[in-house]
């Protein structure tokens, strides 16, 4: 079969919905929506039904939990700040943050938490977009106490509860030390929900509200918040996390009445928002389009060029690539492909299907939006099942492998 007008050959797309399809059938993903596009060509699936034992399907216009798939698009905020000279990259943040100000770092990073060094600099924005400010999930500290000590203080997942107003939250963080020196170890998440912080302390206004004037907004992203409001709440699945015994499907936020139906204390820009398909490939293609959106410019050239390839040195890749490896098994190889840029992955080696340069991330509710600047390929699956089994990361990976094969070059 020849290439039909979107730029993927049909018999391409078709496998697409084939190997979708059958992981809906197979009963451990209840639903979801895949969009693939190519040069303004655009391919919709929805699969499934909403809930686990059927019912609403899967509509193009559902409303998921976007989870660490938030990051690509929070980081826009901080990227403005740098555009307009309210932040700069190799400034300290204690201005605005001085919770983090004079910090202590662990002599070794699973001692205890009292024996401690000064930190030999101060935390800079830099620090922070790059993910090395010291503090972190580190999958290789899993049973520090300095990764008890964070959890306790700092975690507002769904198995925590919600998290106090930022004010708080940053008082607690800055009760820790760090468990690395600032910018000599990438670790995962925290610094982006700080990066959510600065960005509302430096423009003095919530996260959210910065974020939708200068980048929702305009990109028409009319769905992506930090909550779903009542009006919108028939487009929210449950969110489920099947239980890694039995795949029973445990709900892990109702829609109704659930965390995602209220406005948050504290807007979580590493993993808070709520979107849909639509909205997130508008924002993956003015990221394509170098920060154009139509006639207007969203983010300059360059801060798109630095958000969307590698930013991390040898020293650092090295130990990220080696924290990945050993959890390959859990994530189905997810962030093993090497590098970060600002707030997101970015292809530095070819490791499997999908092409050096590609950017983008994954989410633990079992979503996933990456775009090629080569092929210029955006995709982006939503489900409803979380990754406490392998089954939202399989269909993943297969998403992935199958789409990367139905591109007519």
């Amino acid at each position: 079969m020849g290439a039909n007008k979107s730029g993927f050959s049909e018999a391409g797309l078709r496998r697409l919905r084939e190997v979708l399809a059958r992981h809906v059938e197979s009963k451990r993903i209840p639903g979801l929506v895949a969009l693939v596009s190519r040069d303004g060509q655009t391919h919709v699936e929805a699969i499934g039904t909403m809930r686990h034992d059927g019912g609403t399907p899967m509509r193009r216009d559902t409303i998921f939990r976007m989870a660490s798939t938030s990051k690509p698009v929070t980081t826009a905020a901080a990227m403005v700040l740098l555009d307009e000279c309210r932040l700069r990259l190799d400034e300290p943040v204690d201005p605005w943050l001085p919770e983090l100000a004079d910090r202590r770092v662990l002599k070794r990073p699973d001692g205890p938490l009292e024996d401690t060094v000064p930190a030999r600099r101060p935390i800079t924005v830099r620090d922070l977009m790059t993910s090395t400010f010291g503090l972190g999930v580190d999958f290789d500290l899993m049973d520090s106490p300095i990764r008890a000590a964070t959890f306790a203080r700092t975690d507002y997942s769904v198995v925590s509860g919600p998290a106090p107003g930022p004010d708080e939250w940053m008082r607690r963080l800055g009760e820790l030390p760090l468990s690395y020196q600032p910018g000599e170890r990438w670790q995962y998440d925290l610094s982006n929900e700080v990066l959510g912080v600065l960005v509302a302390r430096v423009t003095g206004r919530p996260l959210e509200t910065f974020l939708r004037e200068r980048v929702l907004d305009p990109l028409g992203m009319k769905d992506t918040a930090f909550h779903v409001p009542a009006d919108k709440i028939d487009r929210l699945p449950p969110l489920y996390g099947p239980d890694p015994r039995t795949g029973e499907f445990l709900v892990w936020d109702e829609a109704e009445g659930g965390r995602t139906s209220r406005p948050p204390e504290f807007q979580g820009a590493g993993g808070g928002l709520v979107s849909t398909a639509d909205d997130y490939h508008a924002y993956f293609r003015m990221l394509l389009n170098h920060g154009m959106h139509g006639g207007e410019r969203i983010l300059s050239r360059a801060a798109v060029e630095l958000m969307t390839t590698n930013r991390l040195t040898p020293g650092l890749q090295e130990a990220r690539d080696a924290m990945y490896r050993n959890i390959a098994h859990l994530t189905v190889g997810q962030g093993q492909q090497g590098g970060w840029g600002f707030g997101m992955a970015v292809r530095t080696r070819r490791g499997d299907h999908a092409p050096i340069g590609q950017f983008g991330w994954d989410g633990g509710t079992g979503t996933t939006a990456h775009a090629d600047p080569g092929s210029r390929i955006t995709g982006i699956l939503l489900t409803q099942v979380g990754m406490s089994t392998p089954d939202s990361a399989r269909l993943i990976h297969d998403f992935w492998t199958t789409l990367h094969q139905a591109a007519d070059h």
